[in-house]
């Protein structure tokens, strides 16, 4: 096939920001590439054509109900309830609740822009210049093999498509999934020395390839429940101590340096996502979380929507003097940005009030939450002006994660625990004054959970009314979850970094089913049958998905 073909979609490539060349925002990009202009010894023309392998990406993260959403809205950390008086936050009861049917939008976003991105991989790595350009074609399939992680974590029965040269009307067939886990090691493994250590923001390097590899490993026991194997712990220990140990990556002095704007220049993360207000916007945090009154804590002139907020058992686990609690999460009283006044928001049916977040929240939908209930995650940057987080960077993976993958490695091998306890400790250095409340010790970290789990929810109406009567409660705690205090751990260092759903599913209960369906939090309830538990691992694929294509099939249980 001729090259013109085979760059023909691609591409007006430079009329969209790439996340490719640089964090240079303002270069001057051209509108499109030909066979008679490309240069494949050019670094600005291999960027071009790349751009959308990249791009995709933030749209997987940040597209509406995209990855951000679908790990940490069905977890027991966060959650958007319908809000009393302003009608909206439906769309996520179910994704709270379980209650998963492939009718839910969730199940759009990942799908489409993954194989989008992987589709334009695809149509890279079949031009014969591409392949015989080791480094270039060691990105793309790096960035192709990221994208099949994201949608075997969340769907596990996916097509696997190496190819764009395929006969007309080709439909893909699901693989099993023992084959797409064996090609995304295999790729990667094939791949991470020809990417080489030079980090360039934006772009994956060995490192990049080593953290991806260390969540295939660390996931493969979850993923496969008959698997009891310790071998893939090791192999997880191996990528991540050479990431701690030759990566020269160092923990960022503060917590919240991880979620500023930029991270361009910070020294924990292993990848970002590169955003821009102007070119490559897409965190809506700021919107979906805070009141609109409440900008004015910030500095941010947008309109806020009003929407997700923090589960309140989760609230409760928060060590008192765990700096990361404010760090992440806007509570009590809220002040002007610039002047320290008091601010007010007229709230529900009483009138103009003080703006204060509470901790409690009456219920997801019934009656659902009042208008000042829940605390707001704000642990990424809100940027003075309108930008808010609509450009902040993402830190996909960063140095304390690596640190927590080798801490949990070892706790699961029962080898060198202490360094396990060290390593946790290490991270949580910088979020506490006293290095005593800081140091977590072997046993905090293989014991069980500080969790109040079971479900709560208040059914009564009234904005100030919590009737100990109308209280809807279960008391399942937390005590027999192995290695509870490492999960504990986990929470609190990476809520709303797209880990927790991920997490509980990894972690064990004493009934032999994991936290994320074997555990009651606020308005969910447990899963108590195993099969249905083991199907509720994974998503439903969306319906037009299967609609579309005769060869594909329905994940079991939907």
């Amino acid at each position: 096939m001729k090259l013109g073909k085979r760059i023909s979609i691609i591409w007006i490539a430079a009329s969209l920001f790439t996340l490719s060349a640089c964090t240079d925002l303002s270069e001057n990009l051209y509108s499109t590439l030909s066979e008679d202009n490309i240069d494949f010894t050019s670094e600005q023309d291999i960027s071009r054509l790349t751009g959308y392998v990249y791009n995709e990406l933030r749209y997987v993260y940040w597209g509406w109900n995209g990855y951000f959403d679908i790990m940490e809205e069905s977890s027991d950390l966060l959650m958007t309830p319908l809000r009393v008086g302003v009608g909206w936050g439906d769309l996520y009861i179910s994704m709270h609740k379980h209650d998963f049917n492939p009718y839910i939008d969730h199940f759009w976003t990942i799908w489409n822009y993954s194989y989008a991105g992987i589709g334009y991989a695809n149509k890279l790595l079949d031009i014969e210049q591409i392949q015989e350009n080791p480094f270039q074609s060691a990105k793309i399939r790096t960035m192709r093999a990221l994208y099949y992680y994201i949608l075997f974590d969340c769907f596990r029965n996916i097509p696997l498509e190496k190819t764009q040269e395929v006969e007309a009307g080709y439909l893909p067939s699901q693989a099993d999934p023992q084959e797409v886990f064996d090609f995304i090691v295999s790729e990667l493994q094939a791949v991470k020395e020809d990417l080489g250590e030079d980090k360039v923001y934006g772009h994956p390097n060995k490192f990049v390839a080593e953290m991806i590899l260390a969540k295939m490993y660390l996931n493969h026991n979850a993923w496969f429940p008959d698997s009891s194997s310790n071998e893939y712990y090791e192999l997880a220990l191996t990528e991540v101590s050479d990431i701690i140990d030759n990566g020269g990556y160092s923990l960022a002095a503060n917590y919240k340096d991880n979620f500023l704007a930029d991270l361009s220049t910070n020294p924990e993360i292993i990848y970002g996502i590169p955003l821009d207000y102007t070119y490559a916007s897409h965190n809506y945090l700021v919107n979906k979380a805070l009141i609109g009154e409440g900008a004015k804590a910030f500095g941010y002139s947008g309109t806020p929507w009003n929407g997700s907020a923090a589960i309140p058992q989760f609230i409760d686990t928060y060590h008192q003097n765990d700096l990361r609690l404010d760090d992440t999460w806007a509570n009590g009283q809220q002040y002007h940005y610039s002047t320290g006044e008091k601010l007010t928001t007229n709230a529900d049916d009483q009138g103009n009030v003080d703006l204060v977040y509470t901790k409690r929240v009456h219920s997801i939908d019934n009656p659902g939450a009042y208008m000042l209930e829940g605390y707001r995650f704000i642990k990424n940057e809100i940027v003075e002006g309108v930008d808010g987080t609509y450009g902040d960077d993402v830190p996909f993976f960063r140095l304390a994660d690596a640190m927590f993958i080798k801490a949990e490695c070892l706790l699961r091998l029962g080898r060198n625990q202490a360094e396990a306890a060290d390593l946790i400790s290490q991270v949580r250095m910088r979020s506490f004054e006293s290095s005593s409340d800081a140091t977590r010790s072997v046993a905090d970290l293989t014991g069980g959970s500080v969790y109040d789990y079971g479900h709560r929810e208040y059914t009564n109406e009234g904005a100030t009314n919590y009737d100990p009567a109308a209280l809807v409660a279960t008391y399942e705690g937390g005590n027999d979850i192995a290695f509870g205090g490492l999960l504990d751990d986990l929470a609190w260092e990476f809520v709303g970094e797209h880990h927790r759903r991920q997490d509980l599913i990894r972690f064990k209960t004493g009934s032999g089913l994991n936290v994320y369906n074997g555990k009651s939090w606020f308005c969910k309830d447990a899963i108590s049958d195993p099969q249905l538990a083991e199907e509720h691992n994974i998503f439903p694929i969306y319906q037009d998905f299967i609609d579309s294509n005769i060869n594909m099939e329905q994940n079991p249980g939907y």
